[in-house]
């Protein structure tokens, strides 16, 4: 048998679901705001995106993750970085 002890994470996860929790309720009330549609999308988009780096950090466990995989684990981001550029550069066409 092993002596590994577990450590609880339930108060960090309570607060990690409030803070979703609170994004997800002023991603609920952007739409109604009298905001140009473009500082509507780009917020909602950064919320959506802060969103899903929350959960990857806390509820995937990446910040116990060693640095390379948390390297690995931001690959992806620059597929969006050159996505947006590219959506960007056709824009302003």
């Amino acid at each position: 048998m092993s002596d590994v002890s577990h450590k609880s994470h339930r108060g960090e996860y309570y607060k990690v679901f409030a803070v979703l929790t609170v994004l997800t309720i002023v991603e609920l009330i952007i739409p109604d705001m009298k905001i140009s549609y473009f500082a509507k999308a780009s917020s909602l988009t950064f919320l959506a995106v802060g969103k899903a780096a929350i959960v990857g950090y806390f509820y995937m466990h990446l910040k116990e993750e060693t640095k390379w995989m948390k390297f690995v684990a931001l690959i992806p981001l620059s597929a969006v970085a050159y996505a947006v550029f590219i959506i960007l550069e056709s824009v302003y066409r």
